[in-house]
């Protein structure tokens, strides 16, 4: 297969030494769109490292995966965000200057929990803000890092509610914790975002968690696969999606299954109600289930028959640290 060659919008790969169902050679050149020859290429990436165990991880806290932030922008004047997930929940109150957080920045909690757990503190320090652009493979240019300044916005001033609701006995018995992402921000934002800033205080970007996010973090990381969290990074829903089947494959002790509607199903802790019909988010699972397929091809999850239920099994998306060992 030749190199492919880009061709303004599309890309244009030329297969050679094939032939199809009938047995003719393949001549014609296939026209693919940047975006799919960029997917394929990740594809062949993360296949490669899994098999030769040399996967980049990245982590992310049991808030974010279990009950996840908005896909999209909430409704002007929302400010409450509310997520349950079996006995756990999450509400995330925003700050009336920014808003909630939504889309692309469920990349910073991410990023902060990977340097967390990277530096083995809870004041986390970076030489440069765009630092999360060349981590995730987002474009280093000024639209971007915009965004970027205004998601650090919108989480900073975000207070959270997590822990679990459990009922005994008709007395309502809880466990949770409020706090904030982090106590302190220092970010040193340049108007060139390719521009580290000067080492040593006070232009060091330095950020300290919350105790409670860091005891959170620190007890419960979910390791994750890096180059996935970058090729997904455009789509929120699939990457929630990874990563809250990542860590569910991870904690099954055997078979599972569950539901895709009602009040506990998959639909309601990931938070899709857009999509109203059950054959509508069904066929999105599909979709995405596919996807998480292409990057991890021995998921071991699937639709049930009756088209009612996630099936899924004990599986890794990460290799355990005794597998590495062995390679």
């Amino acid at each position: 297969m030749k190199r492919a060659k880009s061709t303004g919008k599309a890309v244009t790969q030329t297969v050679t030494g094939q032939e199809t169902e009938e047995g003719l050679p393949i001549s014609e050149p296939i026209t693919l769109t940047r975006t799919i020859a960029g997917r394929m290429q990740a594809i062949e990436l993360v296949r490669t490292k899994r098999d030769q165990r040399k996967q980049e991880v990245a982590y992310n806290s049991r808030p974010f995966v279990l009950c996840g932030l908005p896909l999209r922008r909430p409704p002007k004047g929302t400010y409450k965000h509310t997520r349950q997930n079996g006995k756990f929940f999450l509400q995330v109150h925003a700050n009336l200057d920014f808003g909630l957080p939504f889309g692309q920045d469920r990349l910073i909690p991410i990023w902060i929990a990977t340097l967390a757990i990277r530096q083995k503190s809870r004041t986390v320090r970076f030489a440069a803000a765009a630092d999360i652009l060349r981590e995730f493979g987002l474009p280093n240019n000024g639209k971007t890092y915009r965004r970027l300044i205004e998601g650090f916005q919108r989480v900073f001033a975000s207070t959270i509610f997590f822990g679990t609701e459990d009922q005994l006995e008709k007395a309502a018995v809880w466990n949770w914790s409020r706090f904030h992402f982090f106590d302190n921000m220092e970010v040193w934002f340049s108007k060139q975002t390719d521009q580290p800033t000067l080492p040593g205080a006070p232009f060091e970007n330095v950020i300290v968690l919350s105790e409670q996010f860091w005891n959170e973090i620190n007890s419960h990381p979910i390791p994750v696969d890096l180059d996935v969290v970058k090729a997904l990074s455009h789509a929120p829903g699939t990457l929630d999606f990874y990563m809250w089947l990542t860590w569910r494959c991870w904690t099954t002790k055997g078979q599972a299954r569950i539901p895709l509607f009602g009040k506990d199903g998959l639909g309601s802790q990931l938070g899709v109600q857009e999509y109203t019909t059950e054959r509508a988010f069904r066929s999105v699972v599909k979709r995405w289930l596919n996807v998480v397929h292409q990057f991890w091809p021995e998921c071991p999850a699937e639709i049930s028959e009756d088209g009612t239920c996630l099936v899924l099994n004990k599986g890794w998306a990460i290799p355990t640290a005794a597998e590495r060992r062995e390679r």
